[in-house]
């Protein structure tokens, strides 16, 4: 199976990008909602992270979010030790979701920290989304009522940024509200199905 990693920072529309890799059939993997889901309901998971952060991660056996953002990102060994838990465990997941797409042409993988987590390395090809910074902060702000600009900022220089991502990337698709996106995503499509065939 041809796989296809999609990255890029948070509010470069890297789920939009995918909505329409997922109208031409495409099945997409979301990497960050199934670490969700996996952090919540695998119990290798759930065992480390109240080996390593308390029985108050779990409330009533619900994942206690904020307590363990407060807490996983106080600082960076707890950071990597959370990564470390996550990332295998997504990796995994995913080689058993590619397994069952076998009427596909190709899969895609979205994830923010494919380059952070090392993970676009068991991958075919890269696309990186990138859009203008002052958008990017439009765009989450506008998605995420709960989140504050400092937040916001504080998310995105933690991230890589677009020039690292840039030189690793095999395609980017410019998300910035002047190229238009479904014929730049029409484009790689159609070269994806070239390199199945090939």
């Amino acid at each position: 199976m041809y796989k296809v990693g999609i990255t890029g920072g948070i509010g470069t529309g890297k789920s939009t990008v995918c909505r329409i890799f997922s109208a031409l059939g495409i099945p997409c993997y979301d990497a960050d909602t199934r670490a969700k889901w996996l952090t919540e309901n695998h119990s290798g998971i759930r065992e480390a992270l109240i080996k390593q952060f308390g029985p108050e991660t779990f409330t009533g056996g619900v994942l206690n979010r904020p307590f363990l953002a407060a807490a996983a990102f106080k600082d960076a060994s707890r950071t990597d030790f959370l990564n470390s838990i996550i990332h295998p465990a997504v990796q995994e997941d995913f080689i058993e979701w590619t397994a069952a797409q076998q009427g596909a042409p190709y899969v895609l993988k979205e994830a923010a920290l494919l380059y952070e987590a090392g993970s676009y390395k068991e991958l075919d090809c890269m696309i990186v989304v990138t859009a203008p910074l002052e958008l990017r902060i439009k765009r989450v702000l506008s998605r995420d009522k709960h989140r504050t600009e400092k937040q916001v900022v504080d998310i995105i220089n933690r991230q890589w940024p677009d020039e690292k991502k840039i030189e690793l990337a095999d395609h980017v698709i410019v998300n910035d509200e002047q190229h238009l996106l479904i014929p730049q995503v029409i484009a790689l499509h159609e070269q994806f199905i070239k390199a199945t065939l090939s």
